[in-house]
């Protein structure tokens, strides 16, 4: 996956409006390309103007407060049917509507052997029904049998480049 990244924080601590900036980066991105904007606060009006742009995001909280969002190329209702693989308990009950994820992870430079027991450990933290999104190198083979036997579901697939892998995990009971 191309990421394309954009620090404002230079321009918002000199009282500057990045807005334009931004749209000019996003113009400028090509088909499948990621945008990793870097700014002093959480955007949140910036989701919904880039949603319509045909963008999903993913906001973390970093260093001293400052917030880094990925704004990466929607899934289309067509290819959202072809997300696969899926967890067996998420394929055998009604379809429903998953929550906006509460917890973004990367793990696209992990040591693997810590991923299976971060995601439990995060797992069995938060309550039942909610959603984790995490992103990764490559499909984590390791990873699934675990959720399984632990109850949670997951669905998952590769971005439009095939580098990394998308994948959301909602918990189970406890």
């Amino acid at each position: 996956m191309q990421i394309v990244e954009l620090d404002v924080r230079p321009v918002l601590r000199d009282g500057g409006e990045p807005f334009p900036l931004i749209m000019q980066t996003v113009s400028g991105l090509q088909e499948g390309q990621s945008l990793r904007l870097l700014a002093t606060f959480r955007p949140v009006p910036l989701f919904q103007v880039m949603e319509r742009k045909g963008f999903s995001c993913a906001a973390r909280e970093i260093t001293g407060g400052d917030w880094e969002v990925i704004f990466s190329p929607a899934i289309s209702e067509e290819s959202a049917e072809e997300i696969k693989p899926v967890s067996l308990s998420a394929r055998t009950v009604v379809p429903e509507i998953w929550p906006d994820p509460m917890h973004y992870l990367d793990y696209s430079l992990p040591d693997q052997k810590t991923v299976t027991e971060e995601i439990l450990r995060l797992l069995g933290r938060i309550e039942e029904g909610a959603v984790i999104f995490a992103l990764f190198s490559a499909e984590p083979h390791f990873l699934l049998p675990e959720l399984e036997n632990a109850g949670h579901q997951w669905v998952g697939n590769f971005d439009a480049s095939g580098e990394a892998y998308r994948m959301m995990i909602r918990s189970g009971a406890h």
